[in-house]
């Protein structure tokens, strides 16, 4: 760990992009990072997940790195802290002479205990069990979480008819040239499309992701064909990749009509 630490210690020092890099400006890598971990696990590699683990790794030393020429802490006192937290969270384990032998079920109730009494004298709202997350699905449980306590449109029109009011806004953003209120209306937009998703009980974050597979699935029809053609992507016209995208589609639709018909003879 030492090796690891001394490493970023000197990449701040005497690399440009890393000296350029902000507390800030690295969330983004963070949160892709951990995706990256997800999906290593999924696929079961375990040279990528090893090397996932390890780029993750390197975001919370990174920014240890940052905070610690700060003077606000260092990666010690980030492995100091998490191992207080676990220590203190499972008094089950760690003082186990007061406890009797507990189930997970209960265990998962003593950890929410806890965590309950940790936050006593502390501000807190109805929206703090929402956990961060995927914006998607933080947006829908922050939705869903209010509907509970009446803060909700009637309707899937009603909210349908929020969701034309804040484009309409959007438009007007867009002819102002504001950067910064064009943002912010687009996150209006994003924000109220989740929750005509949510009244229709669609998970954004499901369809999104299914769409994504989508494209992937035809951008690389589009990249195959080019090879076969022996031709890259940049000598083709945008006209000539549309024709392809559109072959996609096509293909990849009979191959889930196909697919779909064997899986039914499969169940007869």
């Amino acid at each position: 760990m030492d090796k690891l630490l001394k490493i970023m210690q000197e990449l701040r020092e005497k690399c440009p992009w890393d000296q350029q890099q902000t507390p800030m400006s690295l969330t983004k890598y963070a949160i892709e990072e951990a995706y990256e971990v997800e999906a290593a696990i999924r696929q079961g590699d375990i040279n990528e997940i090893r090397n996932e683990l390890g780029d993750l790794l390197l975001q919370v030393v990174f920014q240890s790195q940052m905070f610690s020429e700060q003077g606000a802490f260092n990666f010690q006192d980030v492995v100091e802290a998490i191992s207080e937290k676990l220590i203190r969270r499972h008094p089950h384990v760690f003082q186990a002479d007061q406890f009797n032998t507990l189930t997970p079920e209960q265990v998962s109730e003593l950890w929410k205990q806890i965590k309950q009494q940790e936050k006593q004298g502390k501000p807190q709202s109805r929206l703090d069990e929402i956990k961060h997350g995927p914006a998607l699905l933080q947006a829908q449980e922050i939705q869903a979480n209010v509907a509970k306590v009446g803060f909700d449109f009637e309707t899937v029109e009603d909210a349908y008819e929020k969701l034309e009011e804040e484009l309409d806004e959007f438009k007007q953003a867009l002819k102002n040239q504001n950067i910064d209120e064009i943002q912010e209306e687009f996150g209006d937009c994003l924000f109220s499309l989740v929750n005509v998703g949510r009244k229709l009980a669609i998970s954004s974050e499901t369809s999104l992701l299914s769409t994504i597979h989508k494209f992937r699935s035809r951008f690389a029809f589009i990249e195959d064909q080019a090879q076969k053609q022996q031709r890259t992507l940049e000598d083709m016209t945008l006209s000539e990749m549309d024709e392809l995208w559109n072959q996609a589609k096509r293909q990849l639709k009979l191959g889930e009509k196909t697919h779909a018909a064997q899986h039914e003879s499969l169940e007869e």
